[in-house]
């Protein structure tokens, strides 16, 4: 299928790698199918791009390498939605805020879009009992003021 994209332009996909957002995104609820695409092949970032508004376009990345400490539990509700059977089929990814510098971007901990890579269900899972932030610094800045 022919993919309208916000950063590079159209795009050639397979239907089988939709996924299914069934209650979209906060905020975008009338979203409700987006493709994982590679940002300019370079890991580990990605645009979710929705494939019904081509302006709708969030860069994600896998949060584990910026923050290796980083862990949320899914409630069981979530895990049920998502037809979640195994750890091995979930993806983790958080929302970027890019900013100029791109060492100023912001990662939203908060909100991790989870993913049954198998299934292809995901879901923002808000996480309103925790101390992560919606715009926690994607690098940590040099003691010595150099990045």
């Amino acid at each position: 299928m022919k993919l309208a994209t916000k950063y590079q332009g159209e795009q050639e996909i397979d239907e089988k790698h939709v996924i299914n957002f069934k209650n979209g995104i906060p905020g975008f609820q009338d979203e409700t199918e987006f493709a994982l695409l590679p940002f300019l092949n370079e890991l580990p970032y990605f645009i979710l791009q929705s494939t019904q508004t081509p302006e709708l376009a969030f860069v994600v990345v896998d949060p584990y390498p910026f923050f290796p400490e980083y862990q949320y539990e899914l409630p069981a509700a979530m895990i049920e939605s998502l037809k979640i059977e195994s750890h091995e089929n979930v993806a983790t990814f958080v929302i970027l805020t890019l900013k100029e510098p791109f060492s100023a971007s912001t990662a939203n901990l908060k909100g991790p879009v989870v993913i049954n890579v198998k299934e292809k269900e995901g879901k923002q899972l808000i996480l309103n009992e925790s101390t992560y932030e919606t715009k926690h610094p994607l690098f940590q800045a040099d003691p010595k003021g150099d990045f």
